[in-house]
């Protein structure tokens, strides 16, 4: 059975109240064995290291996403940074810039990110950055950043650019920078041609796959909850895309995955506990 990583679920969400177990059992079923939950702010942050205590698929991140930047004060990093001493936190994020939206004013939601970002780099982990409608003010302050702390992270991937929306071209930039790219089960929609050619064109060692369940359903789901069994359909999206199996696909951004957030065999962020699914 192929293995699969959805690296990025809001499970703790108000969408998945009802039924998350149920939801956890059908990923696990469908192959996916590890589910990253991304943090919001500090109370989502608390309550995706919560789900990883309990789910041992689950692991956690914790961050102030672009759109909580106004309410992101002095405090609330610290107690994000404190959160990160748990073992169950693998990642800073979700962090970056939204101007789409525009929740947070820009002053603000640049003073954040920079924050975060001299979180990540203290810490020597990677980040998930979110970017829409700022790739021109994103790329130098990612430069500026990698420059600053490649040596500290031993080779490894700096991060990933989450859900990602812009060109091949400059995808590719950002993978020099040693970050890698998501594709998004979006990919599967009509209007997603620019997606397709991010999926289709950059070294498969440098993708990862997920959801942003419970946003974004493939095609075959539109209009329903995303959830991470639907993983498998951004894989199955780039396999056809590369002429590869979808074995060959789920093996290397897994793969990937576990690089990034430093899952594999000799530098596991927690040991065997309790928690069982």
């Amino acid at each position: 059975m192929i293995e699969l990583i959805d690296s990025h679920a809001h499970l703790q969400g108000a969408e998945f109240e009802s039924d998350r177990e149920a939801v956890i059992e059908r990923s696990q079923a469908a192959g996916v064995g590890t589910i990253v939950v991304p943090a919001v702010d500090l109370a989502s942050a608390q309550a995706a290291i919560s789900l990883a205590r309990r789910y041992a698929a689950v692991y956690a991140t914790a961050g102030c996403h672009p759109h909580e930047a106004k309410d992101c004060g002095p405090a609330a990093v610290a107690a994000i940074e404190a959160l990160l001493d748990a073992p169950e936190a693998i990642a800073v994020g979700e962090i970056g810039l939204d101007f789409y939206r525009m929740h947070s004013s820009r002053p603000q939601q640049l003073a954040i990110f920079a924050a975060m970002l001299a979180l990540a780099a203290r810490r020597a982990l990677p980040v998930v950055v979110h970017c829409r409608d700022a790739w021109e003010e994103m790329l130098p302050i990612l430069e500026a950043w990698s420059k600053g702390v490649g040596q500290s992270f031993d080779g490894r991937p700096l991060g990933v650019m989450h859900y990602f929306t812009g060109s091949a071209a400059i995808a590719l930039r950002y993978v020099e920078l040693g970050l890698l790219v998501s594709i998004h089960t979006s990919v599967t929609h009509p209007k997603a041609a620019a997606l397709r050619e991010v999926a289709a064109t950059l070294p498969l060692e440098s993708l990862l796959i997920e959801t942003d369940s419970p946003y974004g359903a493939p095609q075959a789901q539109r209009g329903r909850r995303n959830e991470p069994a639907y993983v498998v359909e951004a894989a199955k999206a780039i396999a056809a895309l590369r002429g590869l199996s979808l074995a060959a696909v789920a093996a290397a951004t897994t793969a990937n995955a576990r690089r990034l957030f430093r899952l594999d065999s000799t530098s596991l962020p927690r040991a065997a506990t309790e928690a069982r699914v």
